[in-house]
Parts: C-alpha cells; structure tokens; sequence
C-alpha cells in the first residue's frame, strides 16, 4: 500500500522535513507531480539543503526514490541537486530512478513562461518562471519530450523541432533575450541524465508494491493550488491532491491507504 503525504494549503507547509523524517520507515520514496518550483528544505548533519526535484528521502541509506511520470523535470536544475547530494557521499546511481515517462523540461520553456508573465503585466499569474507550466502544455498538446526519449537516436531532431515550435510563439511575445547559455547547460545535463537510471516507472513501483514493500507518495505544492481544485488561475499546472498518486505513478486507487 501507499501513503501519501500532500500540502493541505498553497504548500510551504514542511512537507520535505515530514518525508525526511517518515522515510527511514518506508521501502521507496516516490514524487508524483510538479517541477522545480517547489523547494522541499531539509537539514543533514546540521547543514541545509532544499530538494527541488530529488525525493526527500535520499539522505537514507536502503531507501529507493523514484521520480514519477507525472513530474516535469529540469535536467539542469536535477544536476546541481546532485551535485549537492554527492557532496553527502550519496551516490544517486544507486538510489535515484526516473520514470522514461517524465516529460522534459527545455531552455524554450523556460523562455516561453518568462515572455507570457512578462505579457501580463498587472495580471501575472506569478510564475516562478522554471518553465514548468508550458512543459505541462506541451505534455498534453502531445508535443513534449520524455526522459526515455533520451536514449532515441533521433532525440536530437525531436528536439529541433519542438523549439523551432517555441521559437515561432516567442517571436509572437518579442522575446529577445538569448538563450544559447541554458541550451549549453541544458545538454550538459543530459548527458548527466542519462547516467541515471532510467525505468519503466509505472512498472517499478508496482512490482515494489506487488513484493510488500512500503512506498510513500511526495507531494509538491499545496492542495489549494491544484489545476482543478485549486484557487484558479492561481495555480500550479498539475494536480496536487491525492488523486495525482494515481496518474502521476502508475497505480489504481485502492493502493492509497493513508493521506497525511
């Protein structure tokens, strides 16, 4: 069965320190939706750290975290955290595993969020502006990229043509700003990426469950800020109650036991 423990509110609740501490109890510790935005703080050995992408249970040895297909995720952003893990002596090789349905994402969105709040004006939503929100569109117009598609050969030629497509609606908001610096980060990453272990998620968790273990669900954000339930427009662009378990994992319904 799963748990799950999700932002009653507009998030900044604690739920990173709450994960930290429960995780050392549970098998697999499994994020379900959002993006960078949402910065999880936790203290190991009395130094801070904020998770953005990384499940909060890292820090325990004999713990698996899984990053689930209903999150949008920044290999840039994923990378630094890493980086900052490692300096723990963790080794996300071993601990860490992307679902291949993970939708990526690139320089282009991140541009497109900066030239749609900037266009706003008086009437921004607030963006964070990590690209999260045209990610999700891109995920249900059928265009995004996935983290499996990393390993097509034709990843490179995806890629084209999908910013040739954001190219054109940055020209409709005048977006000048060059963004050749995030492409060359942005690549870099990947290849940091694709080190990783990248699985079939619905399929890895479900076999966790299948064997007995103990999964808890992290949730980001807050419910209040739900795409359907939430204080719309300002949202965030998944869902972030209970429900979001389901499709953002892989699993049915019944499996959720508890709602923390």
């Amino acid at each position: 069965m799963i748990d799950v423990i999700l932002g009653l509110q507009w998030g900044d609740e604690g739920k990173g320190k709450i994960v930290d501490y429960f995780a050392k109890e549970y098998d697999l510790i499994a994020r379900f939706q959002g993006g960078p935005n949402a910065g999880h703080t936790l203290y190991v050995n009395n130094q801070k750290v904020v998770l953005h992408q990384i499940p909060s249970g890292v820090f325990h040895s004999g713990v698996i975290n899984l990053i689930g297909n209903g999150v949008v995720l920044d290999p840039v952003t994923l990378k630094k955290e890493a980086e900052k893990v490692a300096a723990f002596g963790i080794d996300l090789k071993k601990n860490l595993f992307i679902s291949d349905r993970t939708h990526l994402i690139l320089p282009t969105h991140r541009a497109l969020d900066k030239a749609s709040e900037i266009s706003k004006g008086n009437q921004k939503i607030g963006s964070t502006l990590k690209g999260i929100a045209p990610a999700y569109m891109d995920k249900t117009g059928r265009n995004g990229l996935r983290v499996g598609d990393l390993l097509d050969k034709n990843f490179t030629t995806a890629y084209i043509k999908l910013r040739l497509k954001h190219q054109r609606l940055l020209d409709n908001f005048n977006f000048q700003e060059d963004i050749s610096s995030w492409e060359e980060e942005f690549f870099e990453a990947l290849e940091f990426l694709k080190e990783l272990n990248i699985v079939h998620g619905e399929y890895f968790i479900n076999n966790y469950l299948k064997e007995g273990k103990k999964v808890l669900a992290e949730g980001a954000q807050g419910s209040m800020l739900d795409i359907d339930f939430g204080t719309f427009p300002y949202v965030t662009s998944s869902n972030t109650i209970s429900a979001g378990v389901c499709s953002g994992l892989g699993i049915a319904p019944q499996q959720i036991r508890d709602v923390i």
